[in-house]
């Protein structure tokens, strides 16, 4: 669905816009993928600033063609939507985003849902049991950003996500 098609967009009233508040709105959204992150978190968020009335997000994708953008785009511009903002969202692929721009509350939350965080893959660190010897069973997971893994010690499976 295009993003100006979205129910209620053209009916938006302009606002002023208060950036701090829109941005606390856009860096809520989670990512759909892995919902335990939000979109600020994985640091795909790149900028938001006021343009000619409306609130204009900048994203980077985690990968060319990944699959989530046109869901994290709707959603940003269903929630400004919501806070009475009308919204464009662009893309940024350079620089390529990087696992560099998870924040360190993000790696944490990565772990602490079972995740193992971005690391060398050499220095994977069972979310589960805190061992270091796990074994790869497929490169990619649940999401082409993670892979699966298996710990040699307890035996869980769990993904890892990928370091770019």
């Amino acid at each position: 669905m295009d993003a100006t098609q979205l129910p209620g967009v053209g009916m938006v009233n302009p606002v002023a816009i208060d950036v701090d508040r829109a941005r606390a709105v856009v860096s809520a959204i989670v990512d759909p993928e892995i919902p335990v992150l939000t979109i600020a978190d994985l640091g795909i968020l790149r900028s938001l600033e006021e343009e000619d009335g409306r609130v204009v997000v900048t994203i980077t994708p985690t990968y060319s063609g990944c699959p989530a953008m046109g869901q994290i785009t709707e959603d940003v511009v269903t929630a400004l939507a919501r806070a009475d903002y009308q919204a464009e969202v662009r893309m940024r692929h350079d620089p390529p985003w990087t696992t560099d721009w998870i924040t360190e509350d993000g790696m944490r939350k990565l772990d602490a849902f079972g995740i193992a965080p971005p690391t060398a893959q050499h220095d994977v660190v069972c979310p589960k049991c805190r061992e270091s010897e796990p074994r790869m069973v497929s490169f990619f997971g649940s999401t082409a950003c993670k892979a699966l893994m298996v710990c040699s010690s307890c035996g869980e499976p769990f993904g890892y996500f990928k370091r770019f």
